[in-house]
């Protein structure tokens, strides 16, 4: 599988053999928490849809996803992500149930159904 970072606010996820890459524009380039949480959403994402592909007997080997972010304010964070399934071949019948499972990645659940986050301090 690899990562791409395509800009400040967005990534690829493509699937490759061998291990896991991270590849960047440029040598300066930082892989973000945000780039993080957009990646987490992605392979997340492409391993529900891989599933769901070999079950419905449908050809994922194309099958790209990106992910791009925008930010809202009061408090700085991630305001809205923008996910788009780059699949050439899927049949146009099969795109409304492509969506729908994609929906079901535990990480897209995540950010529908917020967790609790505590903080503690161990000294």
């Amino acid at each position: 599988m690899k990562i791409t970072l395509l800009s400040d606010e967005s990534i690829r996820l493509e699937a490759t053999a061998g291990p896991l890459t991270v590849e960047a524009p440029s040598p300066d380039a930082t892989y973000s928490p945000f780039h993080m949480l957009a990646s987490g959403l992605a392979a997340c994402t492409y391993s529900v849809l891989h599933s769901w592909a070999t079950h419905a007997d449908l050809d994922a080997a194309a099958l790209s996803i990106d992910v791009a972010w925008s930010f809202a304010e009061k408090p700085h964070r991630v305001g809205e992500l923008r996910m788009t399934l780059r699949w050439p071949g899927l049949p146009e019948q099969r795109v409304a149930a492509a969506q729908r499972a994609a929906a079901l990645c535990p990480i897209h659940a995540t950010f529908h159904h917020l967790p609790s986050v505590l903080t503690e301090v161990a000294r």
